[in-house]
């Protein structure tokens, strides 16, 4: 496989050596699966999460001696890696999962594609069956390094066992360097069996791996003319400035240049939410700023962001009169879905800091920009049009309020995940996001399921931050097996099931255009039940009973009155999981929406309300 490099600006350590652990000298015989977790120490990997099987269990043997690997033992292959990826997200590191062959590294294929669509540093360790079976359909084989090719950054299929260490150091470099995302090593039963020679550090054969960080200076200078002449700039920010590290250099070019800022979903927090240039998260719920911003914009000047269509909506009516400075570490991002006229390969910590010194130099000239009548308009629509909701009449408890108060009460430096659905794009909305590696969530893939495990897999990184879960009943039933890993390994996470007794978000489409068919979006009751919430008689399953079943601390809060209460009694225990059964109104929506396949101008403020921008723009 040719090793091209695709991105978004990345800053991680060089995997360095490590002492202690498994002790053997560089000229002592050891076995391929010792040389296979002394290379895991000296890459400097802590945790590792996964299950044995057969093909990867002499793994496992040498693994109980290790003073420096923490093995958490999941209950499925999709926890160990939706872990790996919270583990990575949280602390800027390579997530590790393992996993053995044929159904365990299937079970891999969804997060290890979720790291890929994310750009998450992952390493994924396969057994594989012996080399002379390979090829023969044996039992439990598959080819996981061609199933995952499309999906890894590289892939490694392991045929001598002296290569192993240099295999995990190229897969930890690959990994982590460039723009970051998945590496799978799959590694021979019989190979990890075979006797070898363990020395350390490898010398890494990778010539046509050389991420260009560096921009091109004129490139740069051309950037900064058109951001100091523009009448009005939008900064465009994606997660590769929070990959690069770049937040602090973001804000500098922000303030100086005046330009208001759009944070993507994969962004949330490289630029605080308070500050007053932030006008929101773009996109098909973004907020109606930001959706607007881009689209009067003259000039886009996108950083770390790859124009993806949650973002775009129909690709040939965005910004229609905008000139657009894309830097991105990945030079095939770059007029992938929108023509660059200026493109800037290079990472974002350096592309933002050449940037600011490229602008001031055009300030010292005399070249400043009047954006005076551009805030007026983006002032205009942030107050005509804010984020909000209505509680419902009813009384019952309102899901953007549930969020909304978790984060207010959260303890500070509190890292937050969410599922996908209605409650992923509440939570981006209502929780304030002010710092980096705080929001983790899946947003290329849009992954159900990977709430609980990516929290566990961030506490286990982050033991000293509380973390949060925001989950809804949807997502929580496909992955809330690891809270038992929680609850037996002492990773204290917090879970708020976002409960409204259905596939929320299909539910909301069919609310919307399928004229209120409810087909197969109801969780709570059987075939033919009509779409009221879940009542006490329909509990299925009882999400108290199964949470405390698996060793948490479990509580339901069905009123407003109670949800301060409910929310501090959580906050409060953190010497086990704690689940939180939220029964809300069934029938609140996610606003702003842009409906899938029209142009961002169709964007709706809330169910039949489009907005007046009252201007004759071109």
């Amino acid at each position: 496989m040719p090793m091209t490099e695709q991105a978004t600006g990345a800053h991680h350590p060089q995997p360095r050596p490590r002492s202690g652990g498994l002790q053997q000298s560089a000229t002592e015989h050891v076995t391929g699966a010792q040389s296979l977790i002394r290379s895991l120490e000296e890459v400097g990997v802590d945790t590792v999460f996964g299950i044995p099987g057969g093909t990867i269990l002499p793994a496992y043997d040498p693994m109980m001696d290790s003073t420096r690997v923490r093995h958490v033992l999941v209950r499925h292959e999709q926890g160990a890696g939706h872990a790996a990826t919270g583990y990575a997200q949280a602390t800027g590191k390579v997530g590790v999962c393992m996993a053995t062959s044929g159904p365990g590294a299937t079970n891999l294929v969804t997060p290890i594609a979720d790291a890929n669509m994310d750009s998450v540093p992952l390493v994924a360790i396969t057994g594989q069956v012996v080399s002379a079976a390979i090829g023969t359909d044996a039992f439990q084989e598959a080819d996981i390094v061609g199933i995952t090719m499309p999906i890894t950054k590289h892939s490694f299929l392991v045929t001598r066992a002296e290569d192993i260490p240099r295999v995990i150091a190229e897969a930890f470099h690959i990994a982590s360097t460039g723009r970051p995302g998945p590496v799978l090593v799959d590694i021979p039963k019989d190979i990890l069996q075979t006797k070898t020679t363990f020395s350390w550090p490898p010398v890494a054969d990778l010539p046509g791996y050389r991420p260009v960080t560096k921009p091109h200076a004129k490139q740069i200078r051309e950037a900064a003319r058109l951001i100091t002449t523009a009448k009005r700039p939008v900064l465009y920010v994606g997660g590769g400035v929070l990959k690069a590290g770049a937040t602090a250099e973001l804000k500098v070019l922000a303030e100086l240049t005046g330009a208001p800022v759009t944070t993507t979903l994969m962004a949330l927090g490289a630029f605080p939410d308070s500050h007053p240039q932030h006008l929101g998260m773009p996109g098909m719920h973004g907020s109606v700023a930001a959706v607007t911003g881009l689209q009067k914009a003259d000039l886009i000047v996108a950083l770390g962001a790859r124009f993806d269509d949650r973002v775009t909506g129909r690709l040939d009516s965005f910004a229609p009169h905008a000139k657009v400075v894309h830097a991105d570490i990945d030079p095939a991002e770059i007029g992938k879905n929108r023509e660059a006229d200026v493109p800037i390969v290079g990472d974002a910590r350096e592309v933002i800091a050449d940037l600011v010194q490229a602008v001031q130099k055009e300030h010292s000239e005399g070249h400043r920009a009047d954006l005076d009548a551009w805030w007026a308009d983006l002032d205009r629509w942030r107050e005509n049009y804010p984020l909000g909701y209505e509680l419902p009449a009813d009384g019952s408890l309102s899901p953007q309020q549930v969020i909304e108060r978790i984060g207010q009460l959260a303890p500070e430096g509190t890292i937050f995940t969410a599922g996908v659905g209605q409650h992923q794009m509440w939570a981006a909305h209502f929780l304030q996001h002010e710092k980096p590696a705080t929001w983790l969530n899946s947003g290329g893939a849009g992954t159900m399921g990977y709430a609980v495990p990516a929290a566990m897999g961030a506490k286990a990184g982050r033991p000293e931050r509380a973390v949060w879960a925001i989950d809804g009943d949807g997502c929580f039933q496909m992955t809330n097996q690891e809270l038992t890993t929680c609850a037996l390994n002492n990773i204290p996470i917090k879970v708020a099931v976002i409960n409204n007794g259905a596939l929320g978000m299909v539910r909301q489409w069919q609310t919307l255009f399928y004229n209120q068919r409810y087909s197969n979006t109801v969780l709570h009751s059987g075939p033919g039940a009509d779409a009221t919430g879940p009542s006490a008689g329909t509990r299925v399953p009882d999400f108290v009973k199964l949470s405390e079943a698996m060793g948490c601390h479990a509580i339901r809060c069905e009123s407003p009155e109670d949800l301060d209460k409910v929310i501090e009694e959580a906050n409060s225990i953190n010497d086990r999981p704690v689940v939180v059964d939220f029964i809300v109104h069934e029938d609140a929506m996610v606003w702003p929406m842009v409906p899938a396949g029209t142009s961002n101008d169709e964007i709706m403020a809330a169910r039949d309300v489009r907005p007046d921008f009252g201007d004759n723009e071109e």
